[in-house]
């Protein structure tokens, strides 16, 4: 890893990120990329408990969750864009949620798009970034920049291979069960609009404001359940203090 690559991924961690990864995406049209030859994905955990407490939809703990990793996530790319300019590059940062195109709900260049090409996970059947860690149990955002990292090896393929589970504990069954390429359509791997349509509906109905979230496919998923149950057994025996992973 490059000297600048470090310090930037010690910068990060130091203020709450608990993945970072850097991506060519030199490959991807130049317009989606805002001609920047180079995006750095950053991920935020979502507490643990918060997901372990989602049972039947969307909760206002977890919209509470959702809004804090948000705004976490848009102070990190902030100052990973100052970062980079004080060294002298060109930096851009998104915020975490976009303003979707209400014909398509597709944002022009994904975060989870740009996390598969930095290495940090894939795309399950549940449509949302899968990391060895964490699970789906996280939130990102983008920073994008002609700094010259060192960039991940991008993951192009599923790991999901049979399980369904995330399918099975959808109550839009807005997803089809294939397995994620990089480059394939959307809609081969579920119906966002049936996703959007749903979590309005859930979350309006559950804490009476209509927004795109829902969380039960992330704690169906068994790479999130491996997170609950490591850092939550972890807490009861006292190996370490909550949320210091």
């Amino acid at each position: 890893m490059s000297v600048l690559n470090e310090e930037l991924t010690q910068f990060l961690k130091s203020h709450g990120a608990s993945l970072v990864g850097f991506a060519d995406l030199n490959e991807i049209d130049a317009e989606a990329r805002d001609d920047f030859p180079y995006g750095i994905s950053i991920a935020v955990a979502l507490k643990p408990q918060i997901i372990a407490g989602i049972k039947d939809g969307p909760n206002q703990s977890y919209y509470e969750e959702y809004k804090r990793a948000n705004q976490m996530l848009d102070n990190l790319g902030q100052m990973t864009a100052q970062f980079l300019k004080d060294r002298g590059y060109k930096a851009r940062a998104g915020p975490a949620t976009f303003e979707e195109d209400k014909g398509t709900l597709a944002a022009k260049l994904p975060h989870k798009t740009v996390a598969t090409r930095a290495g940090l996970g894939w795309i399950g059947k549940c449509a949302l970034l899968i990391t060895r860690k964490y699970g789906s149990a996280v939130r990102l955002t983008t920073v994008l920049t002609d700094a010259p990292l060192e960039t991940g090896k991008s993951i192009n393929e599923s790991l999901c291979a049979r399980c369904t589970r995330c399918i099975d504990a959808c109550p839009a069954k807005a997803h089809t069960g294939e397995n994620w390429q990089a480059g394939m359509p959307r809609e081969t791997l579920y119906d966002a609009f049936k996703c959007h349509d749903k979590t309005h509906e859930l979350s309006l109905k559950s804490f009476g404001e209509a927004v795109a979230i829902c969380g039960l496919c992330i704690v169906a998923c068994p790479w999130t359940q491996d997170y609950l149950k490591r850092v939550l057994n972890w807490h009861l025996i006292g190996l370490f203090p909550f949320y210091s992973f």
